[in-house]
């Protein structure tokens, strides 16, 4: 967990501090090239860089009011600050909303320290580090101390307040209006799937047909055998009763009994 900024009993810091909480330590965030110290500022973290990116805030010593338009991006890998571009950064707010698209930051409403409740935005790249702006049309009343949470594909802002004012209102942002051709990619694959199914159907026909004449002939001999077994028993008994003239079997004689001796 990294910490940074806010008020102290006395003044503004510019400090901070990572936690580890395997360890429960603390370890102190370096002020070199650190962002100028301020509260009501916004951080995001940016998976992209592996940065906290801190932006906007109040810096007046009395509290009130110098709108910063300034942030950095702090890298816990290298104990590093890196200043965000401020070309074509959005106008300079406090109490405002950010939130973390897996891409870039956006950045909302807010107050600029002149009693104006902002409907501007702007979209941070950390990667680029560029800013593009947000989309005026159909935005939500101005506001601050809103809040805001990233859906996946949408930015929804909700509630808030004017200063004599406090909504029940919001909108939805989306940031798929930006420059990214993100409809180019898309038809990409389709095509790929498409040629992988056609190749499928071809390999199937070529086994079917090889498989099929190979166990044909090999059953065929099998049943020769049968009539080789059969043709045994044809010739069995000759003595049929035989009709008309027929030679008679020959009768055993008896044994002449022997004669007396004279």
């Amino acid at each position: 967990m990294i910490v940074w900024g806010g008020t102290g009993q006395t003044a503004i810091l510019n400090t901070g501090g990572r936690y580890n909480p395997a360890t429960d330590s603390w370890t102190a965030t370096t002020t070199t090239n650190a962002p100028t110290r301020r509260f009501y500022h916004t951080a995001v973290w940016a998976n992209t860089t592996s940065q906290m990116i801190v932006w906007g805030g109040d810096s007046d010593d009395p509290f009130c009011c110098i709108a910063e338009d300034t942030g950095g991006r702090y890298d816990p890998g290298t104990n590093s600050w890196t200043a965000t571009s401020t070309t074509n950064a959005p106008q300079g707010r406090f109490v405002h909303t950010a939130v973390w698209t897996f891409l870039e930051m956006i950045v909302y409403g807010g107050d600029d320290a002149n009693g104006n409740f902002l409907i501007t935005g702007g979209r941070y790249n950390p990667s680029t580090d560029s800013w593009t702006a947000t989309s005026t049309i159909n935005t939500p009343d101005g506001r601050a101390d809103d809040t805001a949470v990233w859906t996946g594909s949408e930015m929804i802002v909700w509630g808030g307040g004017n200063g004599s004012i406090q909504f029940n209102t919001g909108g939805r942002y989306c940031a798929q209006g930006g420059p990214t051709p993100t409809p180019t990619s898309t038809p990409t694959p389709t095509a790929m799937a498409t040629a992988t199914a056609t190749a499928t159907p071809t390999s199937t026909p070529s086994a079917t047909p090889t498989a099929t004449p190979t166990h044909t002939p090999t059953a065929t001999p099998t049943p020769t055998a049968t009539p080789t077994a059969t043709a045994t028993p044809t010739p069995t008994p000759t003595p049929t009763p035989c009709t008309g003239r027929c030679n008679p079997t020959p009768r055993p004689r008896p044994t002449p009994a022997p004669r007396p001796t004279p």
